[in-house]
């Protein structure tokens, strides 16, 4: 991609370094978590308006038992106003663990020599999805190490076989990617290739702790991780996944960096990430971690209510990595998004044996391996919709036509109908007949409440086509 020299100063400024620990710091530090100013945090929040650092760290700095727990019933209440009770479902596919960087925490690092390195041939990637598919996935995030292999066009090609897999009423509708950060020219590869969200994680926000846990290898630069998200923008990938790796640093610190990226973000592009990602440190293959920083359970769910005040209209993803009781208190405060049925070890989806302890061929282990179906099951008893809604992107509604969407609230009232028509599908296609039977409760319940909105009788009329045979509906 070809810029002029007027655009290459515009992309020159915006490349530079805007994270500044002493600034984050002197926020946190300054914080008053007084009753009132907590108070008045939650109410502007509630009022739909984007935190700033200085709210960002009343709530951070905030230990009183009672106005925590204000804090996590501000987030409960925010998310019901904006998301509704629906809840976005996905499956991890890892598709190699070649890497060239050397990550203290990670069992990909290049100087792990127990970790047995694979990379899936198309063959093979055709096997994981079909065998995604035969079980009601939809939506994938595909994962791999940071490689020369694995290059704009590897992932880009990964993407197309993915989406070319058709298998009986099974399809992915929608291919996430989480990989190293692209040049231009890449970022523009994978786009024209039709993915939804590029995550990338900066896992640690803090350049020192970062330089110390980052060995070697092109991950080893801060800077050029910190503005992938420039370069994505700038040549139109617009649907950006921000993460924190908690337990590498202050937790407190890494919630304002977060917040700093997305006001960066805004600021010049005037759209911030589709979603924020926020795993804690696990076992993994050789890690090597300091327990200073790690996060409690208490602390977990109370940053992640204080990122759903904060930054309202962006999706909160928590995996597997989690245990399901942690999940489930989790959901209730922000979380929008969930892995379900999720096998890391690559190649593991389709085949019949699996030892979920085994690090040898994953990056790390994970403490939720229940299958889809118990998931979505789990989620229906507690009268959560499962989504496997994918509309936005076919609509176009991303970015900053997303953001024109979402942030009047509007989003909503196309994704409870969305998610309930994916339900429906799933249920007639894979749910078992107890699920079935919840299923259909649900979706009942979910139409009542429905009475007068305009979406109420084409619903209706579509889940009625859903049972006659016809597939992917959506508004």
């Amino acid at each position: 991609m070809k810029f002029t020299p007027e655009q290459y100063r515009i992309a020159d400024e915006k490349l530079k370094p805007f994270i500044d620990p002493d600034e984050i710091w002197s926020y946190i530090g300054s914080a008053e978590p007084t009753p009132e100013n907590v108070r008045n945090v939650i109410h502007k929040a509630l009022s739909k308006q984007r935190l700033s650092l200085a709210d960002t760290a009343i709530l951070v700095q905030t230990t009183d038992p009672i106005l925590v727990e204000e804090i996590k019933e501000g987030a409960r209440e925010l998310k019901r106003r904006v998301y509704g009770n629906r809840m976005v479902l996905f499956a991890p596919l890892y598709l190699g663990n070649l890497c060239q960087n050397n990550c203290l925490y990670c069992g990909f690092r290049s100087s792990n020599r127990e970790q047995q390195r694979v990379t899936l041939t198309k063959e093979q990637i055709i096997k994981e999805v079909e065998a995604l598919e035969a079980v009601g996935q939809k939506r994938l995030v595909l994962s791999l190490g940071e490689h020369k292999t694995y290059d704009a066009s590897f992932i880009a090609d990964c993407v197309k076989t993915v989406y070319s897999v058709k298998k009986g009423n099974g399809e992915i509708r929608r291919v996430n990617v989480n990989a190293a950060p692209l040049d231009h020219d890449g970022f523009k590869l994978v786009h024209e290739a039709g993915i939804g969200t590029f995550q990338i994680f900066q896992e640690t926000y803090h350049p020192e702790t970062y330089k110390h846990y980052h060995v070697s290898g092109p991950k080893s630069d801060f800077n050029w991780r910190l503005t992938a998200f420039d370069r994505a923008q700038d040549v139109g990938l617009d649907d950006n996944g921000f993460g924190v790796l908690f337990g590498l640093y202050d937790w407190r610190y890494e919630v304002l960096a977060l917040v700093r990226h997305t006001n960066h973000l805004e600021a010049c592009y005037n759209v911030g990430p589709h979603t924020i990602s926020f795993p804690r440190i696990k076992d993994a293959s050789e890690m090597n971690v300091s327990p200073d920083f790690m996060v409690s359970d208490d602390n977990f769910v109370k940053l992640i209510a204080i990122l759903r005040l904060a930054v309202p209209y962006t999706g909160l993803i928590l995996t597997a990595r989690e245990p399901a009781d942690i999940r489930k208190a989790a959901l209730e405060f922000g979380v929008s998004q969930l892995d379900g049925g999720t096998k890391l070890e690559i190649g593991s989806y389709a085949e019949e044996q699996h030892d979920s302890q085994d690090l040898k061929r994953e990056q790390f282990k994970i403490n939720d391996d229940r299958s889809l179906s118990e998931v979505i099951d789990d989620l229906i008893n507690n009268k959560y919709i499962p989504s496997f809604c994918t509309a936005c992107y076919r609509r176009g509604r991303t970015g900053e036509h997303f953001m024109e969407f979402s942030v009047p609230g509007f989003i909503k009232r196309f994704c409870t109908p969305n998610a309930v028509l994916t339900l429906a599908e799933y249920i007639q296609d894979y749910a078992s007949p107890e699920v079935a039977s919840k299923g259909w409760k649900l979706i009942d319940e979910t139409i009542a409440e429905l009475d007068g909105d305009k979406f109420k009788d084409e619903l209706v009329k579509r889940i009625d086509k859903i049972k006659q045979g016809e597939r992917d509906l959506y508004f």
